[in-house]
């Protein structure tokens, strides 16, 4: 069974105000102290662009459950290296409230501002990537060819930045608008082999405009650290369970794909210019408005479209498990709503700001006192 990973970044803030706090240096050094005091091998936390945020990554595993668990153990222990700094650990795609983010220190994050700017120095959005093992290389682009259609859906499904510098976007995802500003993020063309993908990003690296592999910023694209997929489209998510939910479904559809592949069937012919309109959409709508069908790439109900990508991964759910702990997933969030829903609707009920954070920094660690379910995936 294919082992999947996730890194979620988190928004660190002021308990009180709400406002982003620049301590992403004391929070890893609390971090660093506690390994020390366990005599650890270490830690899973990561600096990351602002000192604003912090990073971590769970380990591979072949079981939800024990991704579940990992999710908040390492939600609960940012929080709590985060309190030694006076901040709180917000699990939500943008800043609510107004901010000018600092930067954080480092020749490679001091080259990211020269080059790219003030689209760098606003860049405080907050992501959900989602690892899955795959055999090879020709067999991850395989994946990363068949997979293109149904990413904007899980934009749509993760949608948890409704505001920006104070302001409602009116869109589910604006942390998926502010990251495509990017070079070299968002959707791409199919590769048809390896050698085409690795010769791409060469070429792209070469070009003088990244400086590296990792601004490789593709919607999907091979990891240059593990042998993985990974699928970046997804904000970060209020709720523990939804990243959870996003693993299994980018599992399934990693293993649908290099079925597919397996079996001769060639990748769906959609254009990268229609995938920038999906992916526009599902950014816009979140769950709460119309979405572009990935088999048909017209407008449809958010229902139709997540149903779609259900019945699509639907074998691949079946055979590794995770049937029922995606179905009900899905459920629950047609349901309750994604985050965008959930901070809009805490904005109405409270009228302020500096709430919603409150509120969100508390449901990012709930469940964390309590075990994970059993079930093997």
């Amino acid at each position: 069974m294919r082992s999947v990973g996730v890194e979620e970044e988190l928004l660190l803030a002021d308990g009180e105000s709400g406002e982003p706090l620049a301590v992403s240096g004391a929070v890893l050094a609390a971090a660093d102290e506690k390994a020390a005091d366990e005599k650890a091998a270490g830690h899973t936390f990561e600096a990351e662009l602002q000192e604003e945020q912090v990073e971590f990554g769970t380990k591979p595993a072949t079981d939800m459950g024990q991704v579940r668990d990992e999710i908040l153990r390492w939600r609960a222990e940012a929080a709590r290296h985060a309190a030694t700094a006076g901040a709180v650990v917000a699990a939500i795609g943008t800043s609510p409230l107004a901010v000018r983010p600092s930067m954080s220190p480092g020749h490679r994050y001091e080259w990211v501002a020269r080059q790219f700017g003030m689209t760098a120095q606003e860049q405080l959005t907050c992501g959900c990537h989602v690892h899955v093992s795959v055999e090879s290389d020709e067999e991850g682009v395989a994946v990363l060819d068949r997979i293109r259609p149904w990413l904007p859906v899980l934009t749509a499904m993760s949608a948890n930045s409704p505001f920006w510098q104070g302001e409602d976007t009116g869109y589910g995802s604006y942390r998926s608008r502010v990251w495509n500003r990017l070079p070299a993020a968002g959707p791409v063309d199919a590769f048809g082999s390896a050698e085409r993908y690795h010769a791409e990003v060469r070429a792209m690296v070469e070009s003088g405009v990244l400086r590296d592999r990792g601004m490789i910023w593709f919607d999907a694209r091979l990891s240059a650290s593990y042998p993985t997929v990974e699928v970046r489209v997804a904000d970060v998510c209020l709720d523990a369970s939804t990243p959870v939910l996003l693993a299994a479904l980018v599992r399934g559809l990693v293993e649908t794909a290099a079925r597919e592949w397996r079996a001769g069937e060639p990748p769906a012919g959609v254009s990268t210019g229609l995938l920038r309109l999906a992916s526009w959409q599902a950014g816009r709508s979140g769950l709460d408005g119309p979405l572009l069908h990935p088999e048909t790439l017209r407008e449809s109900a958010p229902e139709a479209a997540v149903d779609a990508l259900y019945r699509h991964v639907g074998d691949a759910l079946a055979d590794s498990g995770d049937e029922e702990l995606v179905r009900a997933g899905i459920a629950g969030l047609l349901e309750h709503g994604n985050g965008a829903r959930v901070q809009r609707s805490l904005l109405r009920s409270e009228g302020d700001l500096a709430s919603v954070v409150r509120h969100c920094a508390r449901r990012t660690t709930a469940g964390a006192d309590r075990p994970g379910p059993d079930a093997r995936s």
